[in-house]
């Protein structure tokens, strides 16, 4: 019975035309089309001008859902080169410090995202640096109505059109703005790197590849009908994160992440209850030699306590030479991952119907709520 089970998803996975039936909005292209998507925005976000008002000495990045991710990979990922402090904010209200050595940036897909329009205004209050990031809507009108750096998304790479699949935008857009900004500094030639290691890991996971020869498809079947936990550590924590909400709104999976060395001070003592984790749940231990060298050996001794308590693991490297390019090969992995696994339960990745109903829901019920 396995055995046709099994069959029968490949023929899925394995054929543009069965996918194409179940994939209606092309997510398929947006995933393959990350690479075109960092060159796009990289090369728009150079003609941005940006001069500071005063001398920058925090920032903060809001945004929602995918508008929002860019922010943690870039948090992680240049944690060792950043001058300053960097955070973000995923809700309504900025923080108190909050004044003119503040820059704020401001990201939304759609550009109407009610939490970052809230932020907008207390920011302009607090006399705060901004930057805005969008594709249009409420935030290009008050980026151009009051003059701030914008980085207008066109978004002719994400044929899906679905913001968490426009995370090259997301990211390169935010690298370029805090770039122009001084805060950080990233090289064409690191930009090559990057999206030539991409363009190897598609080659490895595109449909065409077969059977156990696609990482990608050889994990989603992993995951498929378990609940998985992504385990990293240093800087690949933003990139984790990213996966584990791709999965959620792609796969409609409940997968986690956790990050080493934090999860070995508590979690090792949760893993015996309830008896259903084992049979319930897999980890999936990401590893890389750019760690902190004892992070690579807890990464070792994490997986070995994970099945002593006979839970499911596997050990995936990540091989690019730099930081910033395994964050990106192991973005381009598990973008694949989700969507396979999409496949393999018979989903259309693209709609999020509960997320748009407690959209509708939230906006019914808090008319009159000032944001």
């Amino acid at each position: 019975m396995q055995i046709n089970e099994n069959t029968t998803k490949n023929s899925i996975i394995d054929s543009r035309e069965e996918i194409a039936k179940l994939d209606l909005e092309n997510m398929m292209s947006s995933i393959e089309e990350l690479g075109n998507q960092i060159n796009h925005s990289w090369n728009d976000t150079k003609s941005i001008e940006f001069t500071p008002t005063a001398e920058i000495r925090n920032v903060i990045i809001s945004g929602m859902g995918g508008s929002g991710l860019g922010a943690d990979v870039i948090k992680h990922l240049f944690k060792d080169e950043l001058k300053v402090p960097l955070d973000f904010v995923n809700d309504y209200t900025l923080p108190g410090f909050v004044n003119e050595n503040t820059l704020v940036v401001l990201s939304s897909y759609s550009g109407t995202t009610e939490e970052v329009v809230a932020c907008a205004e207390q920011a302009k209050q607090k006399n705060a640096q901004i930057m805005v990031i969008a594709a249009g809507g409420t935030l290009e009108e008050i980026a151009n109505e009051n003059h701030y750096a914008f980085y207008k998304i066109n978004p002719k790479f994400n044929p899906s059109n679905q913001p968490r699949m426009a995370i090259g935008y997301a990211v390169f857009g935010m690298i370029g703005l805090l770039s122009k900004a001084g805060v950080i500094s990233v090289t064409d030639q690191q930009i090559e790197a990057v999206i030539d290691t991409i363009n190897k890991q598609i080659e490895e996971c595109k449909v065409e590849v077969l059977g156990e020869e696609n990482p990608a498809k050889t994990l989603a079947f992993m995951l498929l009908d378990r609940r998985p936990v992504f385990v990293v550590s240093d800087f690949l924590e933003g990139v984790a994160h990213v996966s584990a909400n791709q999965h959620n709104e792609n796969a409609k999976a409940f997968v986690d992440y956790k990050v080493v060395p934090e999860m070995d001070h508590h979690l090792l003592e949760g893993l015996r209850y309830p008896n259903s984790n084992a049979s319930n749940h897999i980890f999936i231990f990401v590893q890389s030699m750019l760690y902190h060298p004892k992070n690579i050996i807890r990464m070792q001794l994490t997986q070995k306590i994970v099945d002593d308590n006979e839970i499911d693991t596997l050990a995936i490297p990540i091989k690019a030479q730099t930081k910033i390019e395994q964050v990106f090969e192991m973005l381009t992995l598990f973008g694949f991952t989700g969507f396979y696994l999409a496949m393999l339960e018979g989903i259309n990745p693209s709609p999020i119907p509960f997320v748009e109903s407690f959209k509708i829901d939230l906006k019914k019920m808090t008319q009159g709520i000032e944001i």
